[in-house]
């Protein structure tokens, strides 16, 4: 999977898993996602630049590293990428799945658009390296990470709007109306599509109504839940607490978002991903 999933190290490290890094570059320096630039350096210098980073998808030959790794391990390989709406990492692993295939390729490789990202994109993960601990076969093993995609639902608050403004992505205005007010805008992703969910006013309600969108969805269903943030912990484990006493969770992890996402959303984001 590229580096734009959130997990947990001890999940994103387990056997079986490989992260391929996003790039991230400021000015005239270039930094793999998660390698090269911890959260805290990389927030730092987002608050200290006076222009935005910006973010690229992994190259097609950094994907087919990943791919011989796992057949030399003597594994077929399933690659669980970001919307690729988002991101060209979808086509750029499809590119590399495709050379792969093409030479004398030991393994088997698919690619997958998982629709979500971050903790989204996470859950998918998850489930299909489930499958293939189980001993499913490749093609099973895509056909639950295709299964969960469809069912996987993310809810993410933002703590301020200006970093998605520095960055184009909502208008000045927006940005400006929701500080002077204290908004903090609660988005959803489903299926690859953004839409606007609620406008809490404060950081508690965010917490609180976040819960109430999963709840009106999900009833009295199981759910499996990721909540994730971007250099918040506390109040990330204020929303798994609340998520544990409110929801049917089978279970419920918190997670950091890389800075590659974190570019775009600038510190304090607070989100659950669920399915």
């Amino acid at each position: 999977m590229d580096s734009a999933a959130s997990l947990p190290p001890e999940m994103a490290e387990a056997p079986g898993i490989h992260v391929v890094p996003m790039r991230l570059r400021f000015g005239d320096r270039s930094y793999l996602d998660g390698i090269d630039l911890s959260p805290a350096d990389f927030y730092r210098m987002l608050s200290e630049s006076d222009t935005p980073p910006t973010t690229s998808a992994p190259s097609p030959a950094m994907f087919r590293e990943a791919f011989e790794r796992a057949g030399r391990e003597g594994a077929d390989a399933l690659c669980l990428t970001v919307a690729a709406r988002f991101s060209a990492s979808y086509s750029s692993a499809g590119a590399a799945a495709e050379e792969y295939r093409s030479g004398a390729a030991p393994a088997q490789v698919l690619t997958l658009d998982t629709e979500s990202a971050a903790a989204g994109q996470g859950l998918v993960a998850l489930e299909a390296w489930r499958a293939a601990r189980r001993g499913d076969s490749l093609h099973e093993v895509a056909e639950a990470a295709r299964k969960t995609a469809a069912r996987v639902r993310l809810l993410a608050a933002a703590d301020t709007l200006y970093y998605l403004w520095r960055s184009g992505r909502v208008p000045r205005i927006a940005h400006a109306g929701a500080s002077l007010l204290d908004i903090k805008p609660i988005f959803e992703l489903v299926r690859g599509e953004v839409r606007a969910r609620a406008r809490p006013r404060s950081r508690r309600r965010a917490v609180q109504r976040l819960v109430e969108l999963v709840c009106e969805h999900a009833g009295d269903r199981e759910v499996h839940a990721a909540v994730m943030h971007a250099g918040a912990l506390r109040q990330a484990e204020e929303l798994r607490r609340l998520a544990e006493r409110t929801l049917s969770c089978r279970e419920v992890f918190v997670s950091e978002v890389t800075p590659v996402m974190g570019a775009h959303i600038g510190p304090g984001l607070l989100g659950i991903a669920y399915c």
